[in-house]
């Protein structure tokens, strides 16, 4: 049973509001990390925090304790509706439906956008003007069973009619419950986004409502890591004969909800400016998939450098033959690759070790799957999981730090291996390459500070990991390239200072601002 607790902090009013969508401050992470020292950075400021979640079974406690100039908190749940079947009959409104329809339509083609504006904005003004209406004459009326009906004859290529109508009622179930949090929720000056997906598509909701300023960093691409979820998900019915699916094929119920995501994703863009994202390359995504150009800048991220200095002198003088993963146990993080990796280490370094460090509560089903594998390698002596730890005991004690995962953006944690001493071996995701070598780094002449390889290639990462452990001049040459790259271009002190220019641009504009009528 869910030990959630929500505690009471309730305002009038705040200066920012974060939209923060299963991160802060109840699941620990990069992202949470670097909320928590954004909010730390501005004590000038009181803040609001919107915390949008699965179901309340999927958190325990507050994994930080909140500064005090955060003065509301509230939480909610996509997966927690409760509304119930009227006594009586719901009549739907012809005109609501129309509109539903020709939103739909541009879902499907995607091309909710643009030219769609008009059926966007008509949609948000009756979403915001009576959220539970609109559900229940969604959910209740004869209108929406006809609906329903005629759209599954006209679109429907694989799945059953009961398998379309429950997925149909479940992808829509968040759109009511975000726009009953955008019609009540405290008024802001600013609000700010920490993602696409719900968080952004409330943030779009609350831009439209009161004129004021919505800024979007996305950390990651919300739609490209909900799609490898989805691929991964055996949840989704699919009626598909096996000879139909390819493996890199997604079934009709995968490709609904990322054409919602991606219709979420717009209008965020559409709304937000400015649109931050971490390096070039996700910010030329963002443009792809929507974003105006001239409201995307890239900020990095960056750390408290000082904070790991210490560390360094901690470690013993050669590098210890410890692998250390620092991540969550979830499918994204590809902890089985680790796994499969460390065997090969194992074989050629017998006293190596791979730590597995990071909460293990998200999804129970996959730690057994890892726990499984470990058992069926003979790693059980060598790797080892150690839940959360902090860093500053775990990071003296590895030699390297491991990232195989199949998704990142811009990863705190290999900043933070880096101030500490600790060369990294990581897949090629997102600027893992332009941390790690430096490319596409403009000035950047550090060197190599470890090794980039490619997704699920566990042969890979465990020669890399190897040559380092076994190559002492090797493994001293790259930890010095990523303390020397670290300290020049990924320093906290940089990234806030854009921040608070982006802050006081934002309040200043929103401070007197009235929404035109």
């Amino acid at each position: 049973m869910s030990s959630f607790k929500v505690p009471h902090l309730r305002a009038q009013q705040a200066d920012i509001t974060l939209l923060l969508e299963g991160t802060y401050p109840y699941i620990r992470g990069g992202v949470s990390a670097w909320v928590h020292e954004l909010i730390k950075a501005f004590p000038e400021y009181t803040f609001a925090l919107v915390f949008i979640g699965g179901h309340p079974d999927q958190y325990g406690d507050m994994c930080y304790e909140l500064p005090q100039h955060v003065v509301h908190l509230e939480t909610h749940f996509v997966h927690l509706q409760t509304l119930r079947p009227p006594v009586r009959g719901i009549k739907g409104d012809p005109a609501f439906f129309q509109c539903i329809k020709t939103f739909h339509e541009a879902i499907r083609t995607r091309a909710a956008q643009g030219g769609n504006d008009a059926i966007v904005n008509t949609l948000m003004d009756a979403l915001l003007k009576d959220p539970t209406g609109l559900q229940a004459q969604f959910l209740f009326s004869e209108e929406a069973w006809e609906y329903l009906g005629e759209t599954f004859r006209s679109h429907c290529t694989d799945p059953a009619f009961i398998d379309y109508f429950w997925t149909v009622r479940q992808v829509h179930a968040p759109i009511w419950l975000l726009g009953q949090v955008a019609a009540q929720l405290i008024p802001s000056r600013v609000y700010h986004t920490v993602s696409t997906g719900y968080a952004g598509f409330l943030g779009a909701l609350l831009h439209h409502k009161s004129g004021k300023p919505l800024i979007l960093s996305e950390h990651g691409i919300y739609t490209k890591e909900r799609k490898i979820d989805l691929f991964q998900m055996n949840w989704l019915s699919d009626n598909r004969l096996a000879f139909e699916k390819g493996n890199q094929q997604l079934g009709y119920f995968q490709n609904l909800w990322i054409r919602f995501f991606e219709t979420f994703g717009r209008m965020c863009y559409q709304a937000a400016d400015p649109i931050v994202s971490l390096y070039e390359v996700n910010r030329q995504r963002q443009i792809t998939d929507g974003a105006d150009p001239a409201r995307t800048i890239v900020i990095p991220n960056g750390i408290a450098v000082p904070r790991f200095q210490p560390l360094r002198a901690k470690r013993p003088l050669s590098p210890p033959p410890v692998l250390g993963l620092i991540g969550r146990v979830v499918p994204i993080k590809d902890i089985k690759t680790f796994i499969r990796a460390m065997r090969t280490v194992a074989n050629k370094i017998p006293h190596a070790e791979g730590w597995i460090v990071g909460p293990q509560t998200e999804d129970s089903e996959y730690v057994e799957e890892c726990q499984s594998l470990v058992e069926s390698l003979g790693l059980e002596d060598s790797v080892k999981f150690l839940g959360f730890q902090k860093m500053e005991e775990v990071f003296p004690k590895i030699g390297l730090l491991i990232l195989s995962s199949m998704s990142e953006a811009l990863p705190l944690v290999i900043l933070e291996a880096f101030a500490a001493g600790i060369p990294v071996i990581t897949t090629d995701v997102g600027a893992c390459r332009q941390l790690v070598l430096g490319e596409r780094m403009h000035g950047d002449t550090c060197g190599a500070a470890g090794a980039v390889v490619g997704m699920a290639d566990a042969n890979a990462l465990a020669h890399e990991a190897v040559e380092l452990l076994l190559n002492e001049e090797k493994w001293l040459a790259a930890q010095q390239a990523g303390i020397q790259r670290v300290e020049m271009f990924y320093t906290d002190t940089t990234m806030m200072e854009q921040y608070r220019c982006i802050y006081r641009q934002a309040l200043d504009y929103g401070r007197d601002r009235v929404r035109a009528s």
